[in-house]
């Protein structure tokens, strides 16, 4: 029986593989000179060199060929004389499973030339088959990977949260409403009648429930997607997107913030040793469409390597932004008061320009711009919070340590307007052996946009969903 490789395999293990028999299947990239065919079947960014052989089945195949077209083929593997591949295949059979009609190809985006994001995203069904997006898909499915994997391998339980919740975690912001009823204009609404006989949305987060599993686990983390309704047509916004969620007891903030750091270094490590093909590819696309200096992606991630992150407190930040504004008479959109919620414009000036693109963590923000279960500081003003901010993006995690006081959790809930009778698993599990606990949410997609260096977070996500746009 004839092994069947992926074109991946093939071209790892090829010197190994010369004069074997072998069989690829896959879809035509390219046909030369009615002789060279390029494979490629997704699972490397490389394609496999196919030489027709002269016979005349082939002669009767090749009038047939498109590029596009999905082809099986069995060969011998051969040393190849080019200098782009080291093996190639000599034909021996080839069957077409589907052939591409050349009129449809040149009104796609499988057309061979370039075509703008907007263009791609325009044919998401599409996508995976250009060079850009499936380097993209890989990489993305390998930061998943490796999510999993450190926190398998530092002892953390991964845990399943509700997609349906009848709560905002954060307190504010516009959710979801999902309801089998018919809900129609003027019409009083009895949820009694609904199939959960309640109020219920699209979970913003697993935290909550998170929180009360780690109570009892000691470690555990979420990865899944969550929903948010707010009218942000930004490229750094979906409606849809996936959220990684760690919930540790025994925890302070300290120990947060040097997990969080540890965290996303390993997982940028991970792709630089382990998709290093599929990184430089999409760095030469940046050079080329971008005008990026050369090995600009791999510069900016062993950057992030190479130095510890700066560590700053929220006041401390607005002391720097208020002395920069001043001293060098630049002029933010928003006034640096202490007691604002930092706007893209501060965290992009405080990271790229005066930190030089090392990641920044800010700690101990004002508690009214922060959510209800956030501890209190003993000063009464500020919370145990954390975010990180990361060059060219912005925040990518925001954490903190958790409110374990039954009284003060209480009166924060209060303070901020959240209802207790909605959450009260939430606060009851303050009464039974509450602990410090720490954890943060980093956004997936984000952190996927980071790496690749896609400058829309709709160009890292398979088929994205934002306002006005659920297509697919």
């Amino acid at each position: 029986m004839i092994k069947k490789y992926s074109i991946k395999k093939l071209l790892n293990q090829g010197k190994f593989l010369l004069n074997k028999k072998v069989l690829v299947e896959g879809w035509i990239r390219s046909f030369r000179y009615s002789i060279f065919i390029s494979l490629n079947d997704g699972s490397t960014i490389q394609n496999l060199q196919i030489v027709l052989s002269t016979n005349k089945l082939d002669k009767i195949i090749m009038k047939k060929i498109t590029i596009g077209s999905s082809i099986r083929v069995i060969g011998i593997v051969k040393k190849s004389i080019g200098k782009k591949q080291y093996i190639e295949l000599q034909s021996l059979d080839i069957t077409i499973y589907e052939l591409v009609n050349p009129g449809i190809l040149q009104k796609s985006i499988l057309q061979p030339k370039r075509h703008s994001f907007e263009k791609l995203r325009e044919q998401a069904h599409l996508r995976f088959q250009t060079n850009i997006f499936s380097c993209i898909m890989r990489i993305r499915h390998h930061i998943a990977f490796c999510i999993h994997k450190y926190f398998h391998e530092h002892g953390f339980f991964y845990l399943h949260t509700p997609i349906i919740t009848t709560s905002n975690c954060e307190g504010t912001g516009k959710m979801f409403q999902i309801t089998t009823m018919d809900l129609k204009k003027n019409q009083l609404v009895d949820y009694e009648k609904d199939f959960f006989k309640c109020k219920t949305y699209l979970s913003v987060s697993g935290q909550l429930e998170a929180e009360t599993a780690s109570l009892g686990l000691g470690k555990v983390y979420t990865f899944g997607p969550v929903f948010r309704a707010e009218n942000s047509n930004t490229s750094r916004h979906l409606s849809e997107f996936w959220m990684i969620e760690p919930e540790i007891a025994f925890y302070h903030l300290e120990e947060n913030i040097n997990l969080a750091e540890k965290f996303l270094k390993f997982v940028i490590r991970y792709i630089v040793e382990n998709s290093m093909e599929d990184l430089i590819f999409l760095n030469q696309c940046l050079e080329k469409w971008k005008k990026k200096k050369k090995n600009y992606l791999l510069e900016k991630l062993e950057l992030i390597l190479k130095f510890p992150f700066k560590k700053i407190s929220y006041t401390e930040t607005i002391k720097i932004l208020d002395q920069e504004e001043k001293k060098k008479n630049i002029k933010f959109s928003h006034p640096i008061i202490w007691g604002m919620d930092l706007k893209s414009e501060h965290e992009q000036y405080l990271v790229d320009k005066y930190f030089k693109k090392i990641p920044v963590i800010i700690f101990d923000y004002p508690c009214s711009i922060k959510a209800f279960y956030m501890r209190m500081n003993n000063d009464g003003k500020t919370v145990r919070a954390m975010d990180i901010l990361f060059p060219e993006i912005g925040e990518i995690i925001g954490g903190s340590q958790r409110e374990e006081r039954y009284d003060m959790l209480l009166q924060r809930m209060k303070d901020t307007k959240i209802d207790f009778n909605k959450l009260w698993w939430y606060l009851d599990t303050r009464r039974f052996g509450s602990v410090p606990h720490s954890g943060f949410g980093l956004g997936f997609d984000r952190l996927v946009q980071f790496i690749t260096g896609m400058n829309n977070i709709r160009d890292v996500i398979p088929f994205p969903r934002t306002p006005n746009n659920a297509e697919f």
